[in-house]
């Protein structure tokens, strides 16, 4: 895994080095920030014309899982406190997956590890070929290679669309993002499309709720039918007794 996704750091090389960023500040990034996501958020809001901060904001948002990742992997591997600092530089999507795959602390130690440091490595160096071969290039709008930013993004989404509500919230995203792309600054419908989620727990809370109250309804009909039956079942037997005494 950590050589199949770090190649996709030239990908990250040739569309930062696009978007205007110098090679130095291209891998400041992969090496200090080092989320595939979130820099290619950051890149493709800059090479829009978006602001720094706007740019940064985005970036920032699609990072916050990490943080998430963070907490479940702290029990998990059960680190010493020296080494928590550096090894929440590696936290990220596929560190955590290769993790939680393992059966025991030792071999989720393990693949962390092998993940991490694979993963690093390749990815910042790779990020400098690509950054190089985009200066060799020159343009890179006109081999086509701009669109090796978003391509790379998508690629890394759709495996984590498992759910029919992570496909909502997808799908809703990328309808105002295209949408306010022509009436807001470049950057700020990245931001708007992060309402999305939400949006979508939202509309679902109220479906669930809907559906809930719906079926209390049905099973207090049944109840009612239920009693009413037995109370005309208890009146015919009493009708019936009293025949009988006569």
């Amino acid at each position: 895994m950590g050589i199949a996704v770090g190649l996709s750091g030239f990908a990250f090389g040739v569309t930062s080095a696009g978007s205007g960023l110098t090679l130095l500040q291209t891998c400041a990034l992969s090496l200090l920030v080092f989320t595939g996501a979130s820099q290619f958020a950051l890149v493709g809001a800059l090479a829009a014309g978006g602001g720094p901060f706007t740019a940064a904001a985005g970036a920032f948002f699609l990072g916050v899982r990490n943080a998430f990742y963070g907490l479940r992997l702290s029990q998990l591997l059960a680190l010493p406190r020296a080494l928590r600092p550096l090894a929440a530089q590696w936290i990220i999507d596929e560190t955590t997956a290769v993790s939680l795959a393992q059966p025991t602390r030792r071999s989720a130690r393990i693949g962390f590890l092998v993940t991490g440091l694979s993963l690093y490595v390749l990815w910042n160096l790779t990020t400098l070929l690509g950054a190089l071969g985009a200066e060799a290039i020159g343009d890179t709008e006109a081999w086509g290679l701009d669109a090796a930013g978003p391509a790379v993004f998508l690629a890394l989404l759709a495996p984590m669309l498992r759910s029919t509500t992570e496909r909502a919230v997808a799908g809703l995203a990328v309808l105002l993002g295209l949408g306010l792309l022509p009436v807001l600054p470049a950057g700020v419908p990245v931001l708007v499309s992060a309402l999305a989620a939400p949006v979508v727990l939202w509309a679902r809370g109220r479906r669930d709720g809907a559906s809930s109250a719906s079926e209390s309804s049905e099973t207090s009909k049944t109840s009612d039918t239920s009693e009413a039956s037995e109370a005309s079942e208890a009146s015919e037997a009493s009708e019936a007794s009293e025949e009988e005494d006569r």
